[in-house]
């Protein structure tokens, strides 16, 4: 156990010998944190989650040595020393000693640390209106010349071969799955856990030749934003030392790790152009098709150790709301990732007016990394209209008329075929009320070699009426449907087009909208 007066101690200003003006204590789920005015000390919590043990004073001392060690690769100036914590005198006070030096009892140990300037920690550098984007690039020329140097071979490349990946990730489902409804809905565990399992079995090959080229190397395991200061030079610090298994890795995991927080932060473009700038520096062409795959890793990872703090008797009943809140997050991201396609595909979501089809699109899109097409907004740019403009025609008249519509279905099948060529995966959000025009996107989907899928909302004519009504009342909505010309529509709805049933699903959009999303993107995963 930590001992009991040491928080307080290490609290008090005059614990330590250049007497700061005040300390801040901070705490994790493995360690207390004081910040002493120009100093830092990290004390390790006597804990084991069985991916770390820090229960001994021996294994505290081993691994607050390791720390100091790895980390001054990255954070020479940073880390000082290993510090003791030890009893003195008969009142059995607490003193700051040098490790091995002579004293009282050592009842634990430190990393003394020079203390980072807060205010260039990429964090907070990141949000400034006159941040460069650069930086990112410098990032990805330290953290590739690193790996270059990183040790690799023998126990490093057995550590992180796909043996190891397969049980790390095990090793993570057990561990969450305790929180199951607390944390993660159980249709993510699930989803995610499926995903993994069949991503590793379609790319043993080539996670096996990584092995052998020797891109598993002796890395820092936690790279993100809040261990980056971009000052003088880019300090990275905080590196995993309680665990090998996490810190001999792919290139590509280490690479994945910041862009994932990146992207948790809402720096999807940043993320976008570290990556990019990472493997044209690495030379590291196979390492796109694997970013993808350790981002949910990681996010899954944060989610993991954040729900952790549930647990902690010392972290009251807000900190832990706030950390179920931080862990829902970061799992969420991990199903995104998930779902996210690693190649173009082109889905349909059909339906008559009102049955949910932009609401699905909108809540697939992002999830699938996928640009969405809606041809109720492009039939209106056709003839250089607001997307918000009315037009109260009569059924199949107008902009409506079927020479119009096969115009606008024409157009957006050549915006997806440039969209598809260029890699990105597209959803056409339409009526595709005759089957010619679905034959047609099955077609092209064909022809550029890519995955189709059609998905047709349904919904109960009431659902639909109140929908119509509600949307007939927002100035923002591009469509112009409306309940009475639903009917018609739906009297001229082909049926029969052909379609196989392997490349259609049929969704009850009167149910919520995340259950109609899930189906969605597990047919579309299987």
């Amino acid at each position: 156990m930590t001992h009991p007066r040491l928080v307080a101690a290490m609290s008090d200003p005059g614990f330590y010998p250049h007497r700061p003006a005040g300390v801040e204590m901070v705490q994790t789920h493995i360690s207390y944190v004081f910040i002493a005015g120009d100093e830092v000390y990290k004390v390790k919590k006597a804990v084991d989650f069985g991916f770390l043990d820090f229960t001994t004073l021996e294994k505290r001392r081993h691994y607050c040595h390791e720390e100091l060690r790895l980390n001054r690769r990255l954070a020479p100036e940073t880390y000082l020393e290993v510090a003791t914590i030890r009893e003195e005198g008969r009142d059995g006070r607490l003193v700051l000693g040098a490790d091995g030096g002579a004293g009282g009892r050592v009842v634990d140990y430190a990393v003394r640390m020079r203390k980072l300037p807060p205010e260039r920690m990429l964090k907070r550098l990141i949000v400034a209106r006159d941040f460069d984007p650069a930086v990112f690039t410098a990032i990805a020329d330290k953290l590739a010349a690193f790996h270059r140097q990183a040790e690799t071979g023998g126990r490093i490349d057995e550590i992180g071969s796909p043996e190891t990946i397969r049980h790390n990730h095990e090793e993570n489902f057990a561990q969450t799955e305790k929180y199951i409804g607390m944390t993660i809905p159980d249709f993510q565990f699930r989803f995610i856990r499926n995903y993994i399992f069949r991503f590793m079995e379609e790319n043993a090959a080539l996670l096996a030749r990584r092995v052998r080229e020797h891109r598993i190397r002796d890395g820092h395991g936690d790279l993100h934003l809040e261990h980056i200061v971009v000052d003088r030079e880019i300090v990275i610090f905080d590196c995993i030392e309680f665990n090998e298994r996490f810190r001999y890795s792919d290139v590509a995991a280490e690479a994945a790790f910041l862009a994932m927080d990146l992207d948790y932060n809402g720096y999807e473009d940043h993320a976008d152009r570290f990556v990019t700038d990472y493997a044209r520096l690495a030379g590291d062409g196979e390492l796109l098709g694997l970013i993808n795959f350790y981002k949910c890793y990681y996010a899954y990872v944060r989610g993991k150790v954040v729900s952790f703090r549930l647990d902690d008797p010392a972290i009251d009943v807000r900190g832990k709301e706030e950390a179920r809140q931080l862990a829902v997050r970061y799992f969420d991201l991990a199903y995104t990732y998930a779902a996210r396609l690693e190649q173009p595909a082109l889905i349909l979501i059909t339906g008559l007016m009102g049955t949910g089809k932009s609401v699905l699109a909108s809540l697939a899109a992002p999830r699938l990394g996928a640009v969405v097409i809606r041809t109720d907004v492009l039939r209106k740019e056709l003839f250089n209209l607001a997307p918000t403009d009315r037009h109260h025609v009569e059924f199949g008249q107008g902009i409506y008329g079927e020479d119009i519509s096969e115009q606008t279905y024409a157009a957006a099948h050549e915006r997806a075929a440039e969209l598809l060529q260029s890699g990105r995966p597209v959803i056409i959000d339409a009526s595709y009320k005759r089957a010619r025009q679905r034959n047609d996107a099955m077609a092209l989907a064909r022809r550029l070699g890519v995955p189709f899928l059609l998905v047709e909302c349904v919904c109960p004519d009431e659902a639909v009426r109140e929908r119509l009504e509600r949307r007939a009342r927002d100035p923002r909505e591009a469509s112009d449907g409306r309940w009475e010309i639903y009917a018609a529509q739906k009297g001229d709805y082909d049926r029969e087009d052909g379609l196989p049933e392997d490349n259609r699903l049929t969704v009850d959009s009167s149910r919520p909208p995340e259950t109609c999303l899930h189906r969605t993107l597990a047919r579309l995963r299987s």
